[in-house]
């Protein structure tokens, strides 16, 4: 169990049998009344999200989302190889099933496959990857860091705004939450 007054960005708790987790918390005291929890939790099989209010240290069952580091080998047609590092066994997802971060997948990466009452639920990557620029528009000269933007393909297919000075061949880092540039690298 677990009071509303604990809960965090990425507390995962069971409401209905069902797993939410939250994604934005405040905890309010107006000046008449009690105290209570405004949340946003978003339904981690479908992706639903629900704002919801709970009193001030109102108990919940807490969810139980097992999350194991698994590799990610090749794509195959419309399903995804991954392999469990400490038993080698493979598993085949879905694009479903590993959610929105499909599009920064790299052969060789490592990503935490989660679980919840042993049906996967998503995949999550580290929040930064670093990709190559594969097809970008040249950039001319005197573009600056503080120009505009322009769309950018990079080696996995996702497509992202960078820069003007970026350029084919470039490793930029990425932020997998926010699909945003965040910077080149070396």
């Amino acid at each position: 169990m677990i009071s509303s007054n604990d809960f965090r960005t990425g507390t995962t708790i069971e409401i209905d049998g069902q797993a939410w987790r939250v994604v934005e918390f405040q905890h309010v005291k107006p000046g008449k009344g009690s105290a209570f929890v405004r949340t946003k939790l978003k339904n981690v099989r479908s992706g639903a999200v629900n704002e919801r209010t709970f009193r001030a240290g109102e108990m919940l069952p807490s969810a139980v989302v097992d999350k194991s580091d698994m590799e990610f080998l090749y794509p195959q047609g419309d399903v995804y190889v991954f392999m469990n590092n400490e038993t080698f066994e493979q598993r085949e997802l879905k694009a479903e099933e590993i959610g929105p971060v499909v599009k920064y997948l790299k052969e060789g990466m490592t990503a935490s496959v989660l679980t919840y009452n042993d049906v996967i639920i998503g995949v999550e990557l580290s929040n930064f990857v670093i990709l190559e620029v594969t097809q970008t528009d040249p950039g001319l000269r005197g573009d600056t860091a503080t120009g505009g933007l322009k769309p950018a393909t990079l080696e996995t297919g996702a497509t992202i705004q960078v820069p003007l000075f970026v350029t084919i061949g470039d490793k930029v880092k990425v932020d997998t939450r926010t699909d945003s540039y965040l910077g080149r690298e070396q």
